[in-house]
C-alpha cells in the first residue's frame, strides 16, 4: 500500500503540487491513500482524481481575497518581500461581532465547494483511493483524521477547510459541539497515521527545507510577533512529526521518500500571491524531476 502525505504550509502548497504532478504523471505512482494537513487537505482531492490540472489553475490564481471573508491584515511589499500589518477596522469589527478570531476565511470555504463538485466527490468516495485530512479538535485537545468515507458531501468540504483555518488569523469552527482548527496545530506531516493505517511506502511532501536555512528579523508589530511564534511552534511540530514517522516505519518495516523544498520559499505562508504561487508549482516539479533522478531505486530513508 502506498501513501502520498501533504504537509502544512499555507501558500507553499504550490510548491507541493508541483511535486505530485511529477511523481503522478512522469513516475506514474498509484496512491492507495491521500493524507493532507491545511494546504495538503486542498490538493488531495483532485490528486485523486488525476485532475491535476484543475488544481493547478486554481493553486495559482488565488489571492487574499479568495482565502479571507476578512482579511485582519495588510500587505507591504519591500525590497522584494512582504511585511504584513494590522488592519484594525477589520480586526475590531470582528470583534465587535463576537468573533473569537482577528479575520475570517469563508471565501475559502466557498472556493473547496465549487471546486469540488459533487460528482467528483461521489467518484471518490465510491473508489478504491481513501482521502484522508486531519483536523485539530481543541475542545478534546487531540487531533483528528477525517475520511472521505465516512462522511457526506457537505460535511468533508468542511472538514477540508476546517484542516486549513490557521488561527487566530483565519476561523474557528464550532462543529459537533466542538471547537475546530487548522490540523497543522497537532500534526503538521502526519506520516506515522499513513503507516498506521498501512501504507508501506510513503512519499511525504514537506514545505519545510530539510536544514533550517532561516534567521527571522525582528517583529514589527503584534501580528508579525504572532505569525512568527506560531511559524516556531509549527516547525518543532512538524521536525517532531518526521522523527516519529522515521521510527514507526523502521518498527513497520515501511519505507519513506522525503520531498523537502530545497530553499525558504516564504517567512508568510498567509501571504497569497498568484504570480510567486505559480513559481513555486513550477519550481516544485522541476525539483521533483531532478530529485527523482537521483533516487534508484525509488527509496530514501
Amino acid at each position: 500500500m502506498r501513501a502520498m502525505v501533504i504537509s502544512g504550509g499555507g501558500s507553499k502548497g504550490a510548491f507541493a503540487g508541483g511535486v505530485a504532478q511529477y511523481l503522478l504523471e512522469q513516475r506514474q505512482n498509484g496512491y492507495d491513500l491521500f493524507l493532507g494537513t491545511s494546504t495538503g487537505s486542498l490538493l488531495i482531492t483532485h490528486l485523486a482524481l488525476n485532475k491535476i490540472e484543475k488544481i493547478r489553475q486554481v493553486y495559482t490564481s488565488v489571492n487574499q481575497h479568495s482565502i479571507f471573508s476578512l482579511c485582519p491584515f495588510t500587505i507591504h511589499r519591500q525590497h522584494g518581500g512582504a511585511n504584513i500589518g494590522i488592519n484594525h477596522w477589520n480586526v475590531v469589527r470582528n470583534f465587535l461581532r463576537g468573533s473569537k478570531t482577528f479575520g475570517e476565511s469563508h471565501h475559502l470555504h466557498t472556493l473547496i465547494r465549487n471546486t469540488i463538485t459533487p460528482e467528483e466527490f461521489g467518484a471518490l468516495k465510491n473508489g478504491p483511493i481513501d482521502l484522508v485530512v486531519t483536523v485539530a479538535n481543541l475542545s478534546l485537545n487531540q487531533v483528528e483524521y477525517k475520511s472521505i468515507n465516512e462522511f457526506d458531501y457537505d460535511d468533508f468540504c468542511e472538514w477540508i477547510w476546517i484542516s486549513c483555518n490557521y488561527i487566530p488569523f483565519m476561523s474557528l469552527v464550532r462543529k459537533n459541539g466542538c471547537e475546530y482548527a487548522d490540523g497543522g496545530l497537532g500534526s503538521m506531516v502526519p506520516i506515522e497515521e499513513a503507516i498506521r493505517r498501512g501504507a508501506r511506502e510513503v512519499d511525504a511532501i514537506i514545505l519545510h527545507t530539510e536544514m533550517t536555512h532561516l534567521n527571522r528579523m525582528p517583529s514589527r508589530n503584534p501580528f508579525s510577533l504572532l505569525t512568527n511564534m506560531g511559524a516556531f511552534m509549527l516547525d518543532r511540530i512538524e521536525q517532531q512529526n518526521i522523527r516519529i514517522g522515521k521510527f514507526v516505519a523502521t518498527n513497520n518495516d515501511a519505507i519513506i521518500n522525503f520531498y523537502y523544498t530545497p530553499a525558504v520559499l516564504t517567512t508568510n505562508s498567509l501571504v497569497f500571491d498568484r504570480e510567486q504561487m505559480t513559481k513555486w508549482w513550477q519550481s516544485g516539479y522541476i525539483y521533483a524531476s531532478g530529485k527523482g533522478e537521483e533516487l534508484s531505486p525509488l527509496k530514501q530513508e
